[in-house]
């Protein structure tokens, strides 16, 4: 079987002794490093990243950014967004191709073996609220297209998606990729002819160019607005870089997914915003007459963004409970993000989550220079961690959520940026005074 062939079923098991051990574990390696044999290349990467960025409701930070700036201006907050999560995902991504690890697994090196729970519990909850919102966000917009009135008729749509999104991130990084080879060019092809679209109702460039922002906004808290949508679920890019073969393939395709894909997500939100007074497609396209193609657009998009977050809180359930098996805890977080969705979380939850998006960044910051201190010569085995709990980790996090918590209140600069470079420079600065390191062969591969 070559490393980009598909699996031969979903949940399939396999024998591997990558952390020393042998027993029958996930193919997807959810405790050990990815071996060689199942590594894949740039293009799969870059498919599976992309597919990951193109989220909908990135189009409605679009929309709120795009209407309080003049059109040139709005390009260069994008720009400057961009290239700031570009560049904090892209280190998160190579961490995670020269480990083979996933984000929460990486986690036991710089916060301990114990410690480490909490990174899982919080990028791991932090999924499974955003999988409740998709899902009842599918429902509810799908009776509101449709027309339906009953609750029982939204309902079992939330359940038969649900259960779509979970068979795929059961068939793991294979489903992942298959899904958004399909379902990613033709959202992108409906995007761009909606803002072609919407070029020309505006009279074009040089309509667009004239048109007056209609709110306002501060510049830190746009650059603060682009760089949210995806900070957080960013942290946990290792979880698909792992399997890239070189280090430099997965910057490039996190270059492409959160630079280039997440930045057409804003900017077609904007556009959009601005032409129609609409920055939601499905609601754009429903208003339009078109409720097949606002129907597809919705359940193409969460799909593949919902599978990513199964997975992602698979994978998280397994560090918690140092479990080969990622299976167990997709389902167990699908079942839970399922009934959050039936009881209407999409109404409440948005605002709890966004804090969120404050307070994840800055773990991927302890992360960067922790490895930036003790490890770029090499990680040892994880089987040879000693340290429970790493008080330097902890110190570190603390201080850069409390600095981007406080920026995000006043709004001082870039709050999550803000919080990553604290809890970088500070995790740094305890590892190198510290010295605590291992020495070992490196676990890369």
């Amino acid at each position: 079987m070559s490393p980009d062939s598909p699996l031969s079923a979903p949940g399939a098991e396999t024998t591997v002794t990558a952390d020393g051990a042998s027993g029958t574990v996930d193919p997807d390696y959810p405790l050990t490093p990815v071996p060689a044999a199942a590594r894949r290349g740039l293009l799969s990467i870059s498919v599976v990243l992309v597919g990951f960025t193109v989220f909908a409701p990135t189009l409605m930070a679009g929309a709120s950014v795009g209407a309080a700036f003049p059109f040139t201006e709005f390009l260069a907050v994008l720009a400057v967004g961009s290239l700031v999560l570009g560049s904090y995902v892209a280190a998160i991504g190579f961490l995670g191709a020269r480990t083979g690890l996933t984000t929460v697994v990486m986690s036991r090196y710089a916060f301990g073996t114990v410690g480490s729970k909490l990174v899982s519990l919080l990028l791991g909850g932090t999924q499974v609220g955003w999988y409740g919102v998709a899902v009842g966000s599918i429902g509810q917009m799908t009776a509101l297209a449709l027309g339906w009135e009953s609750a029982w008729a939204p309902a079992l749509v939330m359940i038969v998606v649900s259960a779509l999104m979970m068979l795929t991130a059961l068939y793991g990084y294979e489903g992942m990729f298959w899904v958004s080879l399909v379902s990613t060019p033709l959202i992108l092809i409906l995007a761009f002819w909606l803002t072609g679209r919407g070029f020309a109702e505006v009279g074009g460039l040089g309509g667009m160019l004239a048109l007056r922002p209609s709110t306002e906004m501060s510049w830190a808290l746009a650059v603060t607005t682009v760089v949210g949508t995806f900070a957080s679920a960013g942290t946990q890019a290792a979880n698909w870089t792992r399997f890239a073969r070189r280090g430099r393939h997965a910057v490039i395709a996190c270059v492409l997914g959160f630079v280039v894909g997440n930045g057409l997500m804003v900017f077609f939100g904007a556009v959009a915003a601005l032409a129609f007074g609409e920055g939601d497609f499905t609601t754009l396209l429903v208003s339009m007459g078109m409720i097949g193609w606002g129907l597809f657009f919705l359940f193409g998009n969460l799909w593949k963004s919902n599978a990513d977050a199964a997975y992602a809180f698979g994978v998280a359930g397994a560090e918690i409970a140092s479990s080969r098996r990622k299976g167990p805890f997709v389902i167990g977080g699908v079942v839970i993000g399922t009934v959050l969705a039936l009881t209407g979380v999409e109404a409440h939850i948005v605002g709890y989550l966004s804090l969120l998006g404050v307070f994840v960044p800055p773990l991927g910051g302890v992360l960067i220079g922790d490895w930036i201190a003790r490890w770029r010569g090499g990680q040892p085995a994880l089987a040879t961690l000693t340290e429970r709990v790493r008080w330097q980790a902890l110190v570190a996090y603390a201080a850069g959520a409390v600095v981007a918590w406080v920026s995000n209140a006043l709004a001082l600069g870039i709050a999550p940026l803000n919080g990553i470079l604290v809890a970088l420079v500070l995790a740094w600065l305890l590892g190198r005074v510290t010295g605590s390191r291992t020495e070992a062969e490196p676990v890369t591969v």
